[in-house]
């Protein structure tokens, strides 16, 4: 019998917990901790309910209805760092917290609530890709692996000791949003399975090793922006990285033609950097800076997703793509691999 079967009731009352997440990597992870056993969930702590579509519709987070559906105590601060936010949470009596996909920053006075422990779900390898996007930034990186890690929450930004870890192969056609469920279900399962283990006092924290600490940005829409200046392998892996947000696209002089899928193809003969380039059988390609990224499915601005052969009989090739100014493809590659950045230009942690 493995300790994730182990129903804890039968040697104790469950451990009092708050969870604490906001988007949809939370939800298989809250309802696997539901059904451990190990924990009694008084408390759901999630974001505030944000405006939502064209009529700017008030909507709740994903764990926010998720919790809803199955009756629990869903807590929305506008501020964790509000004296009453704090105490109202005290008040509740959890010995534990754990936290999964949050968005927003814990002060010290909610870290210091439960007193066994605040653990918190991060979707990567720590301490590599801390921040707020370590998915998109393990794929942009070229990594070969990924993973979750299971870390003892401090002050600073997914600084704290690592308390269980499970690595997975990262798929190379692997994109952002077939990514994050894959990573969540891992998450699930870690937790499940470290948990007993932790409240029983038989798992020991590991320090992250500082030296190896990179850190990911908050994504805005400029980050989907492909510079031909770049080589064509990263490029094809920014595709994949922020699909589905930002999304990529290439500004042409007609405008701008969004990137759904593409491929790295070698470089040939009399290729000009930022020239589109139609390809035997009526492909497109783009020329960078190093090989030839051909695109193979496009979308329009405000059109509708189609091969990128069928928007190429619509459009005379040679086009040219604009550059990105190099400040700004630099600061964008830097973010988005998990290079070292300052800690203060990064947004919360997942």
């Amino acid at each position: 019998m493995t300790a994730s079967s182990i129903d804890l009731r039968a040697s104790g009352a469950p451990v009092r917990t708050l969870f604490f997440g906001s988007g949809e990597f939370a939800v298989p992870i809250l309802e696997a901790l539901r059904g451990s056993g190990a924990v009694d969930v008084v408390a759901v702590v999630t974001a505030p309910d944000r405006p939502a579509g064209r009529r700017a519709t008030l909507t709740p987070t994903p764990l926010a209805r998720a919790a809803h559906a199955v009756g629990l105590d869903v807590r929305q601060p506008a501020s964790l760092r509000e004296p009453t936010a704090a105490a109202e949470l005290a008040a509740l009596g959890p010995e534990l917290a754990i936290l999964a996909d949050y968005g927003r920053i814990v002060p010290p006075s909610v870290l210091a609530i439960p007193k066994r422990g605040f653990l918190n779900l991060h979707p990567s390898l720590l301490p590599r890709h801390r921040g707020a996007t370590p998915i998109p930034a393990a794929i942009v990186a070229g990594d070969r692996e990924t993973g979750v890690s299971l870390f003892e929450m401090d002050e600073q930004l997914d600084h704290g000791p690592v308390v269980a870890e499970r690595r997975v192969a990262l798929p190379p056609d692997a994109t952002a949003g077939s990514l994050e469920p894959a990573l969540a279900a891992l998450a699930a399962s870690l937790l499940v399975d470290a948990l007993p283990a932790w409240l029983e006092g038989s798992l020991t924290a590991v320090p992250q090793d500082e030296s190896l600490a990179t850190l990911s940005r908050p994504l805005n829409r400029s980050d989907g922006q492909l510079d031909p200046g770049l080589p064509a392998a990263e490029l094809e892996r920014r595709v994949r990285a922020y699909d589905p947000w930002p999304g990529t696209y290439l500004q042409l002089d007609s405008g701008r033609l969004g990137i759904r899928a593409a491929a790295v193809r070698p470089t040939a003969a009399g290729d000009t950097v930022g020239a589109l380039i139609t390809l035997p059988g009526g492909g497109v390609a783009l020329a960078t800076a190093d090989g030839r990224l051909e695109l193979l499915e496009v979308q329009p601005a405000g059109g509708r997703p189609m091969p990128a052969s069928d928007w190429r009989r619509g459009h005379s090739v040679p086009l040219r793509v604009s550059l990105v100014p190099r400040d700004i493809t630099d600061a964008t590659a830097t973010a988005a691999a998990g290079e070292p950045l300052d800690q203060r230009a990064v947004g919360a942690s997942r």
